[in-house]
């Protein structure tokens, strides 16, 4: 039986007996309890963008939450946060651990107490989740591949502006990318920068690569948040900064999804980005506390939400869907930057 049919037949008894109105929502009994949530940085527009759509899920009563910690992108912050939201009485924890490596002991605590974490947008190495909220992080790495690849006509020389290696999601867009390119456009040099999401070290690197290698053709940027306007202002500092379409137009894609990622694809700064979903992102990991904290249980297979939960080592990870944005489709009312802007 293929994992469709598995999840179909699994919808119809589900049906049956009444308990549930959709596919992959979990069974069990009733629960509740507060919800501890640590966010990882509001230093940068996607994170920021994050806070607010938790803000929003919140005030709308998603769940009982304590308030918000931030770790500020250490994960030192990340252990005593959660510790001290655990002190408080929280039963759940909503967490995005940036270090993927360095959580493993605070994961064993809190599974030791019983207490389910929910892990956003990065899949811990090691220990046990209730549910991971994320994206495909090697289908970042590989449709920025392929965009480039495309472009480029499999020829040229490209900048690959890299996150922080010890960060799964650094690690899975990093490996798909160079993959993709070493199997699919060998005819393509790929110059691996890495950065540990820092804006100001992405351009730096760049800097020096341009002064060695003047014929850049394409860059890739893993996190738009940090590294889109450090790039725009040294590619417009060393006149580089020429319009999509025209004679030295460097082609740029790059991964979040942001407003002003829109915008520079709309004056054709840069060429497409992949709309991570930060609405989605608050609205599901909220969803899975609420369902943690009453016990249901999730099974790999199709979800209600145009998405699909995989088993990993830890538990479980929920795949939200994050479409390709070029100026074909860059004002698509559905894209949550393009709410985000109406709401302003």
């Amino acid at each position: 039986m293929t994992p469709r049919t598995t999840a179909v037949a699994a919808c119809a008894v589900l049906l049956a007996t009444a308990a549930l109105t959709g596919c992959n929502r979990g069974s069990s009994t009733q629960g509740g309890g507060k919800v501890g949530i640590d966010v990882p940085r509001t230093d940068t527009d996607f994170w920021s963008s994050y806070q607010q759509y938790l803000k929003k899920d919140l005030d709308a009563g998603a769940v009982d939450a304590l308030p918000v910690s931030n770790s500020q992108n250490q994960i030192d912050k990340v252990v005593s946060n959660v510790q001290a939201l655990t002190d408080q009485g929280a039963k759940a924890i909503v967490m995005a651990p940036q270090d993927t490596g360095a959580i493993s002991s605070e994961l064993q605590r809190l599974a030791e107490k019983k207490i389910p974490v929910i892990s956003v947008d990065t899949r811990p190495d090691k220990g046990r989740v209730y549910m991971v909220v994320r994206a495909d992080n090697r289908a970042y790495g590989e449709k920025s591949c392929d965009y480039l690849g495309k472009k480029l006509g499999g020829k040229g020389r490209v900048a690959e502006l890299e996150g922080d290696l010890s960060s799964i999601n650094g690690r899975d867009r990093s490996e798909a990318f160079g993959a993709c390119m070493k199997k699919k456009y060998p005819g393509i040099t790929v110059h691996e920068l890495t950065t540990d999401w820092k804006g100001e070290v992405g351009s730096a690197k760049l800097q020096s690569l341009l002064a060695q290698h003047r014929d850049i053709d394409g860059i890739y940027l893993q996190a738009g948040g940090v590294f889109l306007q450090p790039t725009l202002a040294l590619l417009e500092q060393k006149n580089l900064l020429k319009p999509a379409g025209t004679k030295g137009h460097i082609t740029v894609i790059s991964n979040d999804g942001i407003p002003d990622e829109f915008t520079a694809i709309r004056a054709g700064k840069i060429d497409a980005t992949l709309s991570q979903p930060a609405d989605a992102y608050a609205k599901y990991a909220l969803y899975y506390a609420r369902q943690a904290l009453r016990k249901k249980t999730f099974h790999p297979g199709p979800t209600d939400h145009d998405s699909t939960i995989v088993k990993i080592p830890g538990g479980l990870e929920d795949q939200l869907p994050a479409p390709l944005v070029t100026k074909d489709n860059v004002d698509d009312p559905k894209l949550w930057a393009n709410q985000m802007e109406k709401e302003k």
